[in-house]
């Protein structure tokens, strides 16, 4: 069992910077994906990024993509988004998710954080 603990969040203005964490705790196994989802208001959970964890190898939504950068730091067991140019259709909640498969379906991704606002304002 996995549990994932999203900090970060907050309010920021339109191109501004946000950095986003997820510490997993509890058993994991040796080859995984964590991935970051977000859900605006009125909206479906999208993806927007993933990393693997034991190669590094990432991948980014395209609204995302040369903004956003997804990172992990092995010894404390932590996933990052960091959120750079921030545009007000940025604002959502962020959730943190660990999978099996790299992959941007959420049905793949078995443990999930509990999510945490991200607002940017014009």
């Amino acid at each position: 069992q996995v549990q994932l603990v999203e900090s970060g969040g907050g309010l920021v203005q339109a191109g501004g910077s946000l950095r986003l964490s997820c510490a997993a705790s509890g058993r994991t196994v040796s080859s995984y994906v964590m991935g970051w989802f977000r859900q605006a208001p009125g909206k479906e959970r999208e993806f927007v990024a993933r990393i693997s964890w034991s190669s590094g190898r990432t991948y980014y939504a395209d609204s995302v993509l040369g903004r956003f950068t997804i990172s992990r730091d092995n010894a404390k067991n932590t996933v990052y988004l960091q959120m750079n140019s921030l545009k007000p259709e940025d604002t959502a909640v962020y959730y943190c998710a660990m999978g099996r498969i790299e992959s941007t379906r959420q049905n793949l991704y078995d443990n999930w954080g509990q999510g945490t606002q991200v607002t940017v304002s014009s």
